[in-house]
């Protein structure tokens, strides 16, 4: 037996349009997939219409968070992978370091609660670096609280020791804060990564878990807007199950595992 496609269900093209009206997510963008988590998430709520389902979204602030959490996945951890860290750590920071800019621009893409973009920013300092990092992702809600930057206990235990002592402060029932030393070398913006315009120069982009869903063809736009975008020399780190298999036609080099170099031009003669 076929599985029922939804895109072609009577009413659900008005609603995806309302919903890319109301929360700036187009849900043409992805796979299949997403559309079952559409449909998966209706049916738990017992709904059978569309423009009922839509009404419950636009006029309850609660389960349009539920929605949204649903649809975008924010799920995150401090240094999530730690080999991707060492990696970083060990051979892009020192790489990008040396480049002559006095400032470096990295990109935290889909930065969901913050860990991620404040992960980078206490790596870059624990390293060394002259930095400013940008985090953006579609969901105001998660962009909020990554702007307080507060913690519970337990979303801080992948991070080691002595950095939590270094960066973190103890905000009351439970709870930690990350540090202003931090926090001010971070900026949150609510931001659609297909249809709004990047930032240029940026030395290191790190887009992990955002495209899973995305077709093939939207992955591959994304890549390339990304490789534009990018100073010579920068690096594109992609998630552990996001490997660009046409790299060298986006014009990449792969430098390393799940990550990408944007090659110098030939008359920077590097």
């Amino acid at each position: 037996m076929s599985e029922k496609i939804y895109p072609a269900e009577a009413g659900y093209e008005e609603f995806k349009k309302d919903i890319r009206k109301l929360t700036n997510i187009d849900l043409e963008i992805y796979k299949y997939q997403i559309h079952r988590r559409v449909h998966t998430l209706m049916k738990n709520w017992g709904l059978s219409g569309y423009q009922e389902y839509f009404d419950v979204i636009k006029n309850d602030q609660q389960k349009r968070r539920e929605f949204l959490d649903y649809i975008t996945i924010n799920v995150t951890d401090f240094f999530r992978n730690p080999e991707r860290w060492q990696t970083l750590r060990e051979k892009v920071f020192p790489d990008i370091k040396s480049m002559s800019s006095p400032t470096l621009n990295i990109l935290s893409a889909g930065c969901s609660y913050g860990q991620e973009a404040y992960s980078l920013a206490i790596l870059a300092m624990e390293c060394g670096l002259s930095f400013r990092i940008l985090a953006f992702d579609v969901d105001d809600g998660v962009l909020e609280k990554a702007e307080n930057g507060i913690y519970k206990a337990e979303q801080l235990c992948t991070i080691p020791q002595n950095l939590k002592n270094e960066y973190f402060k103890p905000y009351g029932n439970g709870q930690f804060e990350i540090d202003n030393r931090i926090k001010k070398k971070v900026k949150f913006k609510k931001f659609d990564l297909l249809t709004d315009k990047l930032p240029e120069n940026q030395h290191l982009i790190l887009c992990r878990n955002v495209v899973i869903y995305f077709s093939s063809e939207t992955k591959e736009k994304l890549y390339s807007y990304f490789y534009h975008c990018m100073s010579d020399g920068g690096y594109l780190m992609v998630g552990t199950t996001e490997q660009i298999f046409r790299y060298r036609q986006i014009g990449f080099e792969a430098a390393g595992s799940f990550l990408y170099r944007k090659p110098y031009s030939v008359s920077d003669g590097s």
